[in-house]
């Protein structure tokens, strides 16, 4: 669905590169997140990728055409949620999407039925105005849905949210991904990527240091240990036990025999350890 091959930029006033030599594939129902701290070089990516930002230099093919030979068609085949919502302040959220639905030559969404899928359908005939960051950042996803747009570039998409909400649309990505259609996450928030993400890029200073799907990524920096939690003599202990052989461990197989057992987990890395070690830059 997207092919990046050496994809670079630089901003007329900066004196290094915002993108440096990137390449990344992303497959039909794949949801490929990228990721970095601020400034890493993720949303340039998504602009040039979203057509609002030329110039650059590399190969850039979406849909099986190059992006350059796209026209404005190009924006019926993908919805985009930015990270800072724009919408228009004194229009109500359905005098918003019925605006933005016109904008489109094919059937576009009902404006009702995506303010309920977003939880927004109480506060559909209100002011946009008066709406807080995290009711801006729901109607900025109906609005990318609104003409069911085979590829979404999602640019923290949970931002501003409370957890329930957030939940909410990590649902709803879910489905859309069930539905075959092909995200771009652009976040810095390791554990959303986790939950939801095929494949990721680590991005620190313009360049891609990794491509790998989160479990690859936790298996191969995650340490072979499982960890035991246990009750005995009414005191809370605890035990480690190499992964490899666990079958036959005695001493681990006696105390599953002997204690309360309370948790038993293996230590697995987070990407956000993992982001740490691979590039030695933290998120923020």
């Amino acid at each position: 669905m997207i092919t990046v091959r050496d994809l670079s930029f630089t901003y007329p006033s900066a004196t290094a590169p915002a993108v440096e030599g990137i390449s990344f594939a992303i497959k039909k129902g794949e949801i490929f997140g990228f990721l970095g701290p601020n400034g890493a070089g993720k949303s340039t990516t998504q602009k040039i990728l979203t057509g609002l930002i030329r110039g650059y230099r590399g190969d850039v093919s979406v849909l099986g055409k190059k992006l350059a030979d796209w026209s404005h068609d190009y924006y019926e085949q993908i919805g985009v949620c930015f990270e800072l919502p724009n919408h228009y302040p004194k229009l109500t959220a359905r005098e918003n999407l019925a605006l933005f639905g016109s904008f489109y030559s094919g059937k576009t969404a009902d404006p009702e039925t995506l303010l309920q899928m977003v939880g927004l359908e109480e506060n559909m005939n209100k002011r946009v105005g008066s709406f807080s960051k995290g009711m801006r950042m729901k109607l900025n996803i109906a609005r990318c849905l609104l003409h069911d747009p085979q590829i979404l570039f999602l640019d923290e998409p949970t931002s501003g949210l409370d957890p329930a909400s957030a939940r909410q649309i990590k649902d709803i990505i879910i489905k859309k991904k069930n539905e075959g259609k092909t995200i771009f996450l652009t976040t810095h928030n390791m554990a959303l990527a986790d939950e939801l993400c095929d494949a990721v890029s680590f991005m620190v200073n313009g360049k891609i240091c990794i491509t790998e799907s989160p479990r690859q990524l936790k298996l191969q920096y995650g340490k072979r240990i499982v960890r035991v939690e246990y009750l005995t003599d009414a005191k809370n202990h605890s035990s480690e036990f190499p992964l490899d052989g666990l079958g036959s461990n005695h001493d681990f197989l006696t105390l599953l025999k002997s204690a309360e057992i309370q948790t038993m987990h293996t230590e697995e890395a987070t990407l956000e350890d993992i982001f740490l070690s691979v590039t030695g830059r933290g998120l923020q």
